[in-house]
């Protein structure tokens, strides 16, 4: 007899490139890609929401299964399901127009009731059996309700379920008079659901999966304590046993200095020396800044927010840009912080500030810089380190989630970059003065270069470590 083969169906509010907002998309566009590549064997599956703004370049590539119909508490309701392959993977779209034909994915005044729906939809779809999965991986607060479902309603199902955090400061918090009248629960599951008084999803999603992930070791360590779990360090210390930190990866096909995509010049792992310098002397001439090869270029790609450490480097801003070495910061955020990097523009000529989201200058700007800061208040995985070694670029992180575990700090043998431990504006300049300062032995810092981008960070590793959790689970 043949043996059957395995289904994973991922859960998500989001995934790269049919709708994205953030993180979420990428790693729900990149992880079951990656996995299906990885293990021929299995049926790898994603449900979303079909939300308003997935664009006809791949409505038009749809096909509709079938109609559902359930309860969600007292409202008689239901969804159409579409189905697209690509790269690989079957993705299922949930359509109902009230719930999730809105002018934004998040940030609605019934995200709570929008995303239980959700839940449920996803449940009852998965109840036919050809589309029974044997695990089913829900992603945030906002998938978390159908592990809920797949334990009450639908625990004959006999599904295996992971729940991974992605960002634990966004929790799904409603107030309890919900449990009836939204989930159609009565008050014996407040102990499952509530947390310091609200129901609380991602509570939830944590406590009754079987396996819980999340985006770094060192973000699940971190995670117990309450400042970076934004107050479920108690939960997070309840179900620890189950808890299990994998980090992120990149997409090396668009990330690429070899593929060229967007930068001026190639180069490989190989020609990195000289790569990188053209490219630097290009976008320096462009910008009219000193093209001086003994001047450091350090960037910031970042989002203009508390997290990202913004303060710490306007906190230092006039001493560090007295130092000899350029600076270019991309990126949009808080009002404030915009308006203060245009004051710092003006008065100092090694400064560029570009307020704006440009994925080709961003690449642009990795394939020049000496430099990358990322100097992260929190980081449960983080991103732009990661980017910056595949283009031989030299981090500067704060030893904090994701960050500490990928940057293997100056004074070690198999360093790729700098780290600093405390939330500490003069730790930061320090860390630049110390970086800038070895960046003068070009001998050395090519060293530290190539370490940097012979670091591998691909989606194929985070899928091995994933399957490992799928099979764990079905034993």
């Amino acid at each position: 007899m043949e043996e059957k083969s395995l289904k994973i169906m991922y859960v998500a509010s989001e995934a790269s490139p049919f709708v994205q907002t953030g993180g979420l998309g990428d790693v729900m566009g990149a992880l079951p890609t990656a996995l299906a590549a990885l293990r021929k064997d299995c049926n790898i599956g994603c449900i979303l929401p079909l939300y308003k703004q997935v664009g006809d370049i791949y409505r038009d590539k749809m096909q509709k299964l079938l109609d559902i119909s359930f309860n969600l508490s007292w409202r008689n309701t239901g969804a159409a399901v579409y189905s697209l392959d690509r790269c690989g993977v079957t993705y299922y779209f949930i359509e109902n127009h009230y719930y999730f034909d809105r002018e934004s994915l998040y940030g609605e005044y019934d995200d709570g009731e929008r995303f239980v729906f959700f839940g449920r939809a996803v449940a009852e779809f998965l109840s036919y059996e050809e589309y029974t999965p044997d695990v089913l991986h829900a992603n945030d607060w906002q998938a978390s309700s159908a592990i809920l479902f797949l334990n009450t309603d639908y625990k004959h199902l006999g599904v295996k379920t992971v729940f991974t955090i992605h960002n634990i400061e966004f929790q799904g918090k409603m107030n309890p008079y919900v449990l009836g009248d939204v989930f159609g629960l009565n008050e014996s599951y407040l102990e499952v659901l509530s947390h310091r008084g609200d129901i609380n999803l991602m509570k939830c999603g944590m406590i009754l999966a079987d396996k819980v992930t999340t985006v770094s070791p060192n973000y699940a360590c971190e995670l117990r304590h309450d400042y970076f779990s934004h107050g479920l360090g108690d939960i997070v210390n309840l179900i620890y046993d189950k808890l299990v930190g994998i980090i992120n990866g990149i997409d090396y096909g668009y990330y690429s200095p070899e593929l060229g995509g967007d930068i001026d010049y190639k180069y490989s792992k190989r020609t990195v020396r000289s790569g990188k310098a053209k490219n630097k002397e290009s976008l320096l001439r462009e910008l009219s800044l000193s093209t001086d090869e003994d001047i450091p270029l350090l960037i910031m790609v970042t989002r203009l927010t508390e997290q990202k450490g913004i303060d710490l480097l306007l906190g230092v801003a006039d001493e560090l840009l007295s130092l000899n070495l350029q600076l270019i910061i991309l990126g949009t955020g808080e009002r404030k912080y915009e308006e203060r990097l245009v004051e710092l523009e003006k008065k100092y000529p090694n400064f560029k500030a570009f307020l704006m989201f440009d994925r080709v200058l961003a690449k642009r700007l990795y394939a020049s810089a000496d430099i990358l800061l990322m100097p992260s208040k929190a980081e449960p995985c983080g991103l732009s380190q990661m980017i910056a070694t595949a283009y031989g670029t030299v981090p500067i992180v704060r030893s904090v989630g994701g960050l500490c575990d990928t940057i293997i700090p100056y004074n070690n043998e198999f360093c790729c970059g700098f780290r600093f431990d405390n939330y500490n504006a003069h730790e930061l300049l320090y860390t630049v003065k110390l970086a800038a300062d070895v960046f003068k032995n070009k001998e050395k810092w090519h060293g530290i270069r190539k370490r940097a981008i012979n670091r591998d960070f691909s989606w194929n590793n985070s899928a091995k470590e994933y399957m490992l959790i799928y099979e764990e689970i079905i034993k």
